[in-house]
Order: structure tokens, then C-alpha cells, then sequence
């Protein structure tokens, strides 16, 4: 497994433009601005950076924003007129509610499968032990 550094390496060449893709990426309809003003991107971990990019990536294909991705919550969790919990999301940054999404749809997904009883086996029937045998008798010891 590579490092996150040479996987930066390989695919944008150098941090900057990785920091570029990800601030191209993390627009006003995705991104929640915590970073530090004076540091910005360019002082997080190329780990974090890599994990960004890929979560920006799939929320912007699936949903477009995070207000849909926040839509999408709420229609898992039949939540949809809830607006103070609506308003609690809209406060969390898109992993977080990209993770929530994942976990609550795969809830929701189990939950909705019929459920099969497992057959059981039948209980073991302990079989009466057997008598033991009696002991041989030992041969006498020899004269010597």
C-alpha cells in the first residue's frame, strides 16, 4: 500500500494542486468553512486531503450538494419535517453527513429485508453410556 504522499505524488505531482483540486471541489454548496483563515488547506495532512477529495467527489456525483445530501438523510430516517433536526445537519461538514448517510441507508436497507429464521438444529440427544466393562483381572506375577 502506498503512502499518501506518493500517492499525491503520482496523481496531482505536487500538495498544491492537490490542495487546488480539493478547493475546486469543495465549493459553497459543499464545503463548511472551519478551516484556519491564515493556515488554510495547505497545512492539512495529505491523508486528510486524499480522504476529502474522495468523499467531495462521491457527494457531488450522488447528490450535487449538501442540501440534497441533507435531503436524502431525511428521507432515510423519515425525518423530512423536522426542521430543527434538518437545521442540527446543515451545521455538519459533508463527511460527517456523508458518513451518516452511508450508516442510516444501510440501517434503513437491513431493517426493510425480510428477515429468514434460521433453522435450528435439532438438540442432541445424549445416548445412554453403555455399561463399562469389568476390569481384567491381572495374571498373577510369575515365581521366580
Amino acid at each position: 500500500m502506498n503512502s499518501p504522499v506518493t500517492i499525491v505524488k503520482e496523481k496531482f505531482g505536487t500538495k498544491a494542486a492537490l490542495v487546488a483540486a480539493v478547493e475546486k471541489l469543495a465549493g459553497e454548496d459543499l464545503w463548511v468553512a472551519r478551516t484556519n483563515k491564515e493556515k488554510g488547506l495547505a497545512h492539512v495532512s495529505n491523508a486528510k486531503l486524499l480522504r476529502l477529495l474522495s468523499t467531495f467527489t462521491v457527494v457531488k456525483e450522488k447528490f450535487g450538494s449538501r442540501d440534497k445530501l441533507i435531503g436524502a438523510i431525511l428521507e432515510v430516517e423519515k425525518r423530512t419535517k423536522d426542521d430543527g433536526y434538518k437545521a442540527r445537519l446543515g451545521a455538519f461538514p459533508v463527511p460527517r453527513l456523508y458518513d451518516l448517510y452511508k450508516s442510516t441507508s444501510k440501517r434503513a436497507t437491513a431493517a426493510s429485508e425480510p428477515r429468514v429464521k434460521a433453522k435450528r438444529a435439532p438438540a442432541k440427544v445424549e445416548a445412554k453410556a453403555a455399561p463399562k466393562a469389568a476390569p481384567k483381572a491381572k495374571k498373577p506375577a510369575k515365581k521366580r
